[in-house]
């Protein structure tokens, strides 16, 4: 099971550093032409959740990777898994049907990697 963990959640870590990356680093413009949803949301928001995405993946990884505090890793996989969530809602708000197509996925290796992460 620990092996299949970081099968699933190294993938997912990356994803989350490397999105959680352009939220916190880049301009509204530069983020507009993939995420849409930017221009509807005051920047702040945009900073915080890119935040909430890196911590989420360092989440993912450092407890199992020490040793400390292991059950933060489940913490962090359901935390994704709403936060996935809440993008499928925003987009459905959005009428951005074809949007939630990868929403969908996500959220189902979040919660295959929060089972998963009980092995620690």
């Amino acid at each position: 099971m620990i092996v299949a963990y970081w099968i699933v959640a190294a993938p997912l870590g990356l994803l989350l550093v490397f999105a959680g990356w352009k939220k916190t680093t880049q301009s509204q413009e530069r983020l507009a032409p993939m995420m849409g949803w930017v221009d509807t949301v005051p920047m702040p928001l945009v900073r915080f959740i890119g935040a909430v995405e890196i911590l989420g993946a360092a989440g993912l990884v450092l407890p199992p990777l020490t040793g400390i505090a292991p059950a933060l890793a489940i913490a962090a996989a359901i935390g994704f898994a709403v936060l996935q969530i809440l993008a499928a809602a925003l987009h459905l708000s959005r009428g951005e049907v074809k949007e939630t197509g990868l929403n969908v996925p996500l959220i189902l290796l979040a919660g295959v990697t929060a089972w998963l992460a009980t092995a620690f």
